[in-house]
């Protein structure tokens, strides 16, 4: 335990410059005694951490220190690479180079255990052209023109400000400040129908959430699934929401959001959905089928 808070307290005086003993002890949830014990074991091991006084002293490292690797253990050597692997797999660049330099300085072996590709099938060169490009706006603070299509059908052309990418439920989605609705909005990547780098800067304010950022009103919602879907079911549902019969059939539990994409989602799954609750959900897909038959019929 003590080595691993010793190895987090190199890297906090590397990345700060320098902490209290107090400031480290509430970090750390240890006593003020604790972390000056924790200081001479780091100037025994022969790390040249000292201790200044006065109104703007604290506890520092030698300028120009660098962390020898024979003070990692071979886990926390393998935890670092791991991280590394995660980055570069998620499209970082500049993550592969670091992997390879610490890979060799480590004398271990970075298994390529991870792959993450960003595109929808059948659709991987766009979409991997939208995430790096948004990706690019958000690390450089670059303001992008997008045309994205909404929730009720309209296309709309919009300058904003990108904050941060968001994967939630199955889907990306760009956090992003609105110049025309002078607010944050969240823009899910798959309606960006095309976008432009207007290689014009911004500065990052504190602006609040949107209203919508927690997701749409959801209610609670009972569905029964034939065996024969289960594949499909444990895809969409988490497996504490459902629970399996004698017979096989499923009974799935969950809250949901009672708008048009839930009306899609349940008459995707055809007559192998059973809507047990809310009594007018059964109403309002039965009219939307009947819908579709009758302009589609022959």
């Amino acid at each position: 335990m003590q080595e691993s808070r010793l190895f987090k307290i190199i890297y906090h005086l590397l990345d700060k410059g320098q902490a209290t003993a107090p400031e480290l002890a509430e970090k750390f949830e240890v006593s003020v005694r604790t972390i000056y014990r924790d200081i001479d074991a780091l100037s025994g091991a022969g790390i040249p951490v000292y201790s200044e006084a006065g109104r703007h002293g604290g506890i520092r490292l030698m300028k120009d220190f660098v962390l020898n690797r024979a003070v990692l253990s071979e886990g926390e050597k393998q935890e670092i690479l791991t991280a590394l692997q995660s980055m570069h797999a998620a499209g970082n660049a500049d993550g592969g180079q670091t992997l390879q330099k610490l890979s060799a300085m480590f004398h271990l072996h970075a298994e390529n255990w991870l792959e993450v590709d960003f595109s929808r099938w059948g659709n991987a060169g766009s979409d991997k052209e939208t995430f790096e490009l948004l990706k690019s706006a958000v690390i450089h603070c670059t303001s992008v023109r997008i045309r994205y299509a909404g929730s009720y059908g309209a296309i709309s052309r919009r300058t904003v400000h990108p904050y941060k990418l968001v994967y939630k439920s199955k889907a990306w989605y760009l956090k992003a400040f609105c110049t025309e609705k002078q607010g944050m909005r969240i823009f899910k990547l798959n309606r960006i129908i095309d976008l432009e780098m207007l290689h014009e800067p911004f500065t990052r304010r504190d602006i609040p959430e949107p209203a919508d950022a927690s997701g749409p009103d959801c209610h609670p919602i009972t569905l029964r699934f034939p065996a024969e879907t289960a594949y499909r079911v444990y895809d969409e549902f988490d497996p504490a929401q459902i629970q399996r019969l004698e017979n096989g059939d499923l009974i799935a539990s969950a809250d949901m959001p009672a708008d048009a994409w839930l009306t899609g989602f349940l008459l995707s799954f055809g007559t192998q959905v059973d809507i047990l609750s809310p009594a007018y959900l059964r109403e309002v897909i039965a009219e939307q089928a009947k819908q579709i038959y009758e302009k589609n019929k022959p």
